[in-house]
């Protein structure tokens, strides 16, 4: 036996120590979880004291208006962003947090290919801020933290994985690479909240996103109660059958958290709100056995609350992929509601 099959028999025969069994209140519960996942997550970060909000010049597109600003997240970093939406959209629409997993950068999500690979990206359903946009919504799209211009700016591949792994040095302090994505999720909808509140409606913010975008998706839901729709696509599966099963960029990976979590335990965190979990029926690193395991997990947590109607999981004819046809009627209904 090798010290990885060791290890892996190691894990399997512990038992989450925060699973929620039922008993206990279901809010009492996700009090004391959404604690434990902030601390394991390396949250919070300090907030500055003014977020240097800066709006670049739009241009438009294709009947649809791109305008891209900056603003601070935390004392001295930046998160470049863009919004989108139909030229003509009046009055206040639904945001879209777009959250482009692992790729040369935020670019994916605009539909606008900057490398080789960049258009077989975008035409497996990944210009999320387009098609977010079309549907009526206002769309925003983040560049992720070492992703794109915030990692690699001349490389098709991120930072925080292909040898550089530019992330891992945050866990010697305390953070982790997702925990810093979730923190700049959050502060990006307190941004727009605040810039662009004549165009968005804070009481319908949906985060969507797939694989490494997905996983932060998955992340921030649980952590910041505005977002009242997530749709975590390609990400949501037993840490066994996924980050443990194979080879996985480093930023996946949180200390310690599987002696008190796997991530359908940590789903329960988003109920009762809005969940369509997104997956392909063929996709090789989040296989569909350890989505469905993961998803009865979460769905007791629904029950609780007797919101089972709450909790969709749509399952792509595919692999690795986003499903934009499959998941925006349902996007739209939990919407409506």
């Amino acid at each position: 036996m090798t010290s990885h099959e060791h290890l892996v028999n190691v894990i399997k025969n512990i038992t989450p120590s925060y699973r929620y069994d039922g008993k206990e209140d279901i809010a009492a519960w996700q009090s004391r979880a959404k604690a434990k996942l902030e601390e394991l997550l390396g949250l919070p970060l300090v907030a500055p004291e003014k977020d240097m909000f800066s709006a670049e010049a739009s241009y438009e597109r294709d009947g649809l208006t791109f305008t891209k600003f900056t603003f601070q997240s935390e004392e001295g970093y930046f998160v470049p962003c863009c919004l989108v939406k139909k030229t003509d959209l009046k009055g206040k629409a639904p945001l879209v947090i777009c959250l482009q997993g692992h790729s040369s950068g935020m670019h994916i999500s605009l539909g606008e290919p900057k490398f080789e690979k960049d258009a077989n990206s975008i035409a497996g359903g990944r210009d999320f801020a387009v098609r977010a946009a079309k549907e009526g919504c206002v769309a925003v799209a983040i560049e992720q933290r070492y992703m794109g211009v915030m990692g690699n700016p001349d490389s098709p591949v991120p930072a925080c994985c292909a040898g550089d792994n530019q992330a891992i040095p945050a866990i010697l302090i305390g953070r982790t690479a997702i925990g810093e994505r979730v923190w700049d999720i959050s502060r990006t909808i307190d941004a727009v909240l605040t810039h662009f509140a004549d165009e968005v409606d804070e009481n319908r913010v949906v985060c969507l996103g797939n694989s490494g975008g997905g996983t932060a998706t998955f992340y921030a839901s649980c952590m910041d109660e505005r977002i009242a729709v997530s749709v975590p696509s390609c990400a949501v599966c037993t840490y066994e059958a996924s980050i443990i099963a194979m080879n996985h960029c480093p930023c996946n990976y949180i200390p310690y958290i599987r002696k008190y979590f796997d991530m359908g335990d940590l789903g329960g965190l988003i109920a009762p709100r809005k969940l369509v979990t997104v997956c392909g029926k063929d996709d090789p690193i989040f296989p569909l056995p350890g989505v469905k395991e993961s998803m009865a997990l979460i769905e007791n947590a629904y029950k609780a609350y007797g919101k089972e109607e709450n909790c969709s999981l749509v399952i792509g004819d595919g692999g690795h992929q986003f499903y934009p046809d499959e998941a925006w009627p349902l996007i739209h209904g939990y919407l409506e509601v």
